[in-house]
């Protein structure tokens, strides 16, 4: 799903930046991430895997991502699906364009290349 949330402007109470008088608003993908994310505490060394087998098929991906030692920490993982970063640009596009607006993407595909690059991608598709 998709959220979008604009400010309600009252005359009477100061805005938080002053100068800013353009109207805005904000969509947010609200679909899996760290919404749906599953998290765990890790007691001790060991490793951590992520692993994906595919149905129907007995090649499975394997990956490595962290090798724990002394007293072990936290770890996360996160997941999204093509369908709903697709529906969130389609709903993203949408509402621009009823407001004749222009649409700006904003996620950092500097750290995470893979997961928001998808995002970037699916985007610029659309």
């Amino acid at each position: 799903g998709t959220v979008f949330r604009e400010p309600i402007i009252c005359r009477n109470v100061p805005r938080l930046v002053p100068g800013w008088t353009k109207p805005i608003c904000i969509g947010r993908h609200a679909f899996g991430d760290q919404y749906r994310a599953t998290d765990t505490v890790v007691q001790g060394p060991g490793k951590l895997k992520l692993v994906f087998v595919p149905d129907g098929h007995d090649q499975r991906t394997e990956l490595e991502v962290f090798n724990f030692t002394g007293a072990g920490g936290v770890a996360l993982s996160m997941y999204n699906t093509d369908e709903s970063i697709r529906a969130f640009a389609e709903a993203s596009m949408s509402t621009a364009y009823q407001k004749k607006w222009p649409l700006y993407l904003s996620t950092k595909n500097t750290i995470l290349k893979i997961y928001d690059g998808r995002f970037k991608d699916i985007f610029q598709e659309v």
